[in-house]
């Protein structure tokens, strides 16, 4: 049943990367954003689905919003599944009843399995992922651009870099969520496969 599943998944996948039929409208995304952030050698400006074929920058704004927020949550993710997996859980207790970090699965199984992280447990950390979403994690007093959260509160040195070392770390940091993205799935169907973790080893 697992192979069914993932021999679904990969057709799936491999749909959804196919090229499109529609070659005005891909000529027309391609000249609307071809010099755009992440379009970069060897694909360059990547639209298989034409999603912003008709040329719609406030569409485009808002899908480089949802991709990079997905790849920061995709990279912390793949960040939490290899050092849990390497043996490093937070210290003390996760409840009053005295259960400790460590005595809870990794990965999936942490949510789904037998010894999942029990229902009170879940809606804490959905809740706070919701707080974060709605409150925190918002561009407020109109940042530089899509995903800019300092708010005029915190800097790390950003407004003294030249605008080519900005674009260049924007660049670095949305490959690497799309890399992350990927990465974190794998990891994901893997583990639902029952075989070894690639860079993790075993389950």
């Amino acid at each position: 049943m697992k192979i069914i599943e993932a021999l679904a998944f990969v057709a799936a996948s491999v749909a959804a990367f196919a090229p499109t039929t529609n070659t005005a409208s891909r000529k027309s995304s391609l000249s609307a954003f071809e010099d755009e952030l992440g379009a970069q050698p060897p694909l360059g400006f990547f639209d298989p689905l034409g999603l912003v074929a008709d040329g719609n920058q406030e569409k485009f704004d808002r899908l480089r919003y949802v991709e990079l927020k997905h790849g920061r949550i995709c990279q912390l993710a793949f960040l939490g599944q290899i050092t849990t997996r390497a043996g490093y859980h937070l210290p003390g207790s996760i409840d009053f009843e005295g259960h400790s970090f460590d005595s809870y699965p990794n990965g999936l199984a942490a949510l789904f399995g037998p010894d999942a992280i029990p229902n009170a447990g879940l809606l804490q950390i959905v809740g706070f992922i919701g707080l974060l979403e709605l409150a925190v994690m918002k561009d407020i007093t109109g940042g530089e651009f899509p995903g800019d959260f300092r708010n005029d509160f915190i800097d790390f040195g950003w407004d003294s870099l030249d605008p080519e070392t900005k674009m260049s770390k924007r660049a670095i940091e949305l490959n690497n969520g799309r890399a992350a993205m990927m990465g974190i799935l794998g990891l994901m169907v893997h583990e639902q496969l029952g075989v070894e973790l690639p860079i993790v080893g075993t389950m």
